[in-house]
C-alpha cells in the first residue's frame, strides 16, 4: 500500500514539470532527451539572457524518420528521395520541440524563457522547390502555440541542397530568459 505522500510524489513526477510542458502536453507532446551532437559541438550554450541551439534534426525516439529533399514532387527529376512539403512541416515542429529540450538541458526549467528571439530554418530543398518559409512554419506555428505572445520572433527560412544525415529539414533557436 502507498501512503499519501508516495502517491503525491508519484503524480508529481507523472506530471510536466512546467507551464510549458503542459501546453505541450496539451498539444500531445512530450519534450524529448536532448539529441546527442554528430559531430564536434555542443546543444546550447548560454550567453548573457539568451540560449542559443546547435542546428536540431527532427529525431524522434533518437532516429531521424525522413530523409531527402523536400519537393511538392512536380519540380526537378531528382530520383533521390523526397519529403512533402507537409511532412516537413510536421518535422520542423519536431526540430523546434528538440531545440526546446536543449534549451532545458542548460537554463533547467524551459518557463525561464521569457521570448523566441529568432528561428532560423533550413531546408533540404530540390533545386526548383520555394516553399521554404511555409515548411519552417511548422516551427513557428508550434513556438506560437507553446508561448503565445513570446513566441512571435524574427526568422529565417533558408533553402539549402543538403542538411547533415540528409535530413530534410534542420531548425536553430535563440531564446532570451531570466
Amino acid at each position: 500500500m502507498t501512503t499519501p505522500a508516495e502517491t503525491t510524489a508519484a503524480a508529481e513526477s507523472a506530471a510536466p514539470a512546467s507551464a510549458v510542458e503542459q501546453r505541450l502536453a496539451e498539444l500531445g507532446l512530450t519534450l524529448p532527451a536532448v539529441a546527442a551532437p554528430v559531430a564536434a559541438y555542443v546543444p546550447a550554450v548560454i550567453s548573457g539572457n539568451h540560449v542559443y541551439t546547435s542546428g536540431q534534426l527532427p529525431f524522434i525516439n533518437g532516429k531521424l524518420e525522413a530523409s531527402g529533399k523536400v519537393s511538392t514532387g512536380t519540380e526537378g527529376t531528382s530520383d533521390e528521395p523526397t519529403v512533402s512539403p507537409e511532412d516537413a512541416k510536421a518535422y520542423a515542429a519536431v526540430c523546434a520541440i528538440n531545440a526546446l529540450a536543449a534549451i532545458k538541458s542548460v537554463i533547467g526549467d524551459l518557463d525561464r524563457i521569457t521570448r523566441i528571439v529568432k528561428v532560423v530554418g533550413f531546408v533540404s530543398s530540390d533545386p526548383s522547390f520555394t516553399g521554404q518559409p511555409g515548411v519552417i512554419n511548422g516551427a513557428s506555428e508550434l513556438l506560437g502555440q507553446v508561448f503565445g505572445e513570446a513566441g512571435q520572433h524574427a526568422r529565417s527560412a533558408v533553402g539549402v541542397s543538403v542538411l547533415p544525415l540528409d535530413s530534410p529539414v534542420e531548425v536553430e533557436l535563440i531564446a532570451e530568459f531570466s
